[in-house]
């Protein structure tokens, strides 16, 4: 049943209760200084579980207020609970390592609060307007966590790139909402659906301008060939806001790419597919080819990143139920592996110093052994080494695209995973069979040792969760796909 009041707030009250204790946590932590860090890192912890425990008890159906801007139905809670998820991981993470590299200042939380704030306006955006609200939303406050340790020449070229470039992909986001406007008279996300749904051939400029949205909601996820500012920012940026960059933002991107395309622009699927398939093969085979040569961990992750967004992508452009269902499983796993390898990033300590390169792990099997066994489970996911998690998520994206004919898609995929696994092997290689010539410090980080444990301990026991989840997917993706 579909609730269409104008002025109903209830959809829409876990956004206000984050906005409001963003602003009640800013002017505690203005008049405690940066000593408040700490307790204000736990109160958006608290408040992220908080409001995850609300969406929750959500009511079942769809919701839609704010004269059909705003939509709330299960597709968006599910997409929200893994946000809310992956930002209070980050924030585990984050609160010792900020504190080591003497950045711990209060801004730091906040900031990631009102970024995932955006990230859930994204996720219950139903027209062009609210869209581009949530994602200026959730992108302004990134820019100032990639350049966070200014005193560092790396971060703040991290910072200026990523605010560049997010500053062009959103002036060509507005364009293409523009056209689309222009030409089928409606932002509104139902309305754009059901012009579609009686043209059997969309006009040229409509077409443009759908091109120019998926372009911008593209750099977002930094899908190739729009991942340029990726491995710069990633490496430039301080280790806890790349693993922030590297999770959350990417699964609300994925979530408002669904939505675009699937509910708005669903009636005219085969023009936004070519699009989808040339950039998921690009980002599958650039991901695959450019991270066999880094040294860099950070940097190899930022071209794991674009390859997965590629095997994502294959999900939603096979433009069925079942590609969408497969892509969200991905995603799932995506967070808590990609979380898991980046605490473990974290705990790469040398005397008192953060270090980076993939040799700083030579010999850790032998003085860490859990560390290393952990390290291990979540490289074999991500290459998806049956029964762990990561293989399952690839192939429900594939076994999609197959099932739509998508043959040549999936070959690609499958190829590119092969190559791929050359440097995740790589990693467990260099921690078992290379000798320590020095042995990392003993970090005393609850945060990310607990993160650490329980992405690996994910990644083995899905095989044995994975219907339950399956099946919640299935109907989050039902309740977006008949709206």
């Amino acid at each position: 049943m579909i609730d269409l009041q104008t002025f109903n707030i209830i959809p829409v009250m876990p956004e206000i209760i984050m906005a409001l204790m963003g602003m009640v946590l800013l002017i505690f932590a203005v008049s405690q200084g940066n000593k408040s860090y700490r307790i204000v890192s736990w109160y958006v912890v608290l408040t992220c579980i908080t409001v995850g425990a609300i969406l929750l008890r959500f009511p079942q159906g769809v919701s839609i207020t704010f004269g059909g801007m705003f939509v709330t139905e299960p597709f968006a809670v599910f997409m929200k609970l893994l946000v809310l998820a992956g930002a209070s991981l980050v924030l585990l993470m984050s609160i010792t390592y900020m504190q080591r590299e003497k950045i711990a200042r209060f801004e730091y939380p906040i900031l990631i609060l009102f970024s995932t704030l955006g990230m859930m306006v994204m996720l219950s955006a139903n027209d062009l307007i609210s869209l581009y609200m949530g994602l200026e939303l959730q992108s302004l406050p990134l820019y100032v966590l990639a350049a966070f340790n200014r005193d560092n020449l790396k971060s703040s070229e991290a910072g200026l790139k990523y605010f560049v470039l997010g500053a062009l992909s959103s002036g060509l986001l507005l364009y293409g909402c523009s056209m689309v406007y222009g030409f089928a008279g409606t932002t509104n996300f139902i309305g754009l659906a059901e012009v579609f749904a009686l043209e059997a051939t969309p006009v040229a400029g409509v077409v443009v301008g759908l091109v120019f949205i998926l372009v911008g909601l593209l750099f977002k996820i930094s899908a190739v060939p729009f991942h340029m500012w990726s491995p710069d920012v990633y490496e430039g940026a301080p280790s806890s806001v790349t693993a922030f960059f590297a999770v959350v933002p990417k699964i609300a991107a994925i979530g408002l790419l669904i939505r675009v395309s699937m509910s708005a622009f669903g009636g005219i699927a085969e023009q936004w597919q070519q699009v989808l398939m040339l950039v998921a093969m690009g980002s599958m085979i650039v991901g695959s080819m450019a991270a066999i040569v880094q040294t860099n961990i950070k940097r190899l992750m930022a071209y794991s990143s674009i390859g997965h967004m590629g095997y994502a992508l294959i999900g939603l452009t096979a433009a069925s139920s079942a590609g969408v269902q497969g892509l969200l499983v991905y995603m799932m796993i995506y967070m808590f592996t990609t979380a898991g390898v980046f605490a473990i990033i974290l705990l790469m300590v040398r005397k008192n110093m953060q270090v980076e390169t993939i040799d700083d792990l030579a010999g850790l099997a032998q003085y860490k052994p859990l560390m290393a066994l952990c390290m291990a489970v979540l490289m074999f996911s991500m290459a998806g080494i049956p029964p762990l998690a990561g293989f399952f998520g690839k192939l429900f994206v594939f076994q999609a695209a197959m099932a739509e004919g998508m043959y040549t898609l999936a070959i690609v995929g499958v190829l590119t995973s092969v190559i791929a696994a050359y440097y995740y092997l790589r990693i467990i290689k260099v921690m078992y069979f290379d000798s320590a010539t020095e042995q990392l410090d003993n970090v005393e980080d609850s945060g990310s040792n607990f993160v650490m444990r329980a992405s690996a301990f994910f990644a083995v026991v899905f095989i044995t969760i994975a219907w339950p989840i399956v099946e919640a997917i299935h109907y989050a993706v039902d309740s977006l796909l008949f709206l």
